[in-house]
């Protein structure tokens, strides 16, 4: 079960495609975040909803929001995965431990091996501050994302 509204998010510490460690604790204070799950790149609805963001990008990376997207993938393969599909926001691997950060969110699926479409808004001072859960083949709707955001 994921984690909930009014609830302290869960600090980590991942890899994004370019190998660089990001931490959720590098934008308490300074960004609200948004902290998007989603199963596999490479997969239909994954790639869509990332490129849909990535059309849209700059509602969701400014001066007061960061998005940062998490898969269990290898930090290698999400690399090759922006670079095809010209995704520029950090990509995040949660590979190894296996799914740690997933399942710290409630989002990890223990039968299938990797997250759920879990989305999180995260406040400046670390508290999720709106959540919304997809099944696997359901692509969510950046809309909602942007109306959630709207009220910080």
């Amino acid at each position: 079960m994921a984690i909930e509204v009014g609830t302290k998010a869960p600090d980590f510490a991942l890899k994004n495609q370019h190998g660089e460690t990001v931490r959720l604790a590098d934008f308490r204070g300074e960004k609200n975040v948004v902290l998007l799950f989603y199963p596999f790149a490479f997969t239909g609805v994954c790639t869509g909803e990332l490129c849909a963001l990535r059309d849209e990008l700059p509602k969701f990376v400014n001066d007061e929001v960061q998005l940062l997207a998490v898969s269990n993938d290898s930090p290698f393969s999400l690399r090759v995965f922006a670079e095809q599909e010209g995704l520029e926001y950090p990509l995040l691997s949660d590979f190894w431990p296996h799914g740690e950060t997933s399942r710290a969110y409630g989002v990890f699926d223990e039968e299938k091996g990797c997250a759920v479409r879990g989305t999180f808004i995260i406040d400046k001072e670390g508290v999720v501050r709106w959540t919304v859960e997809n099944g696997l083949p359901d692509a969510r709707d950046l809309n909602d994302y942007v109306k959630a955001l709207d009220t910080l």
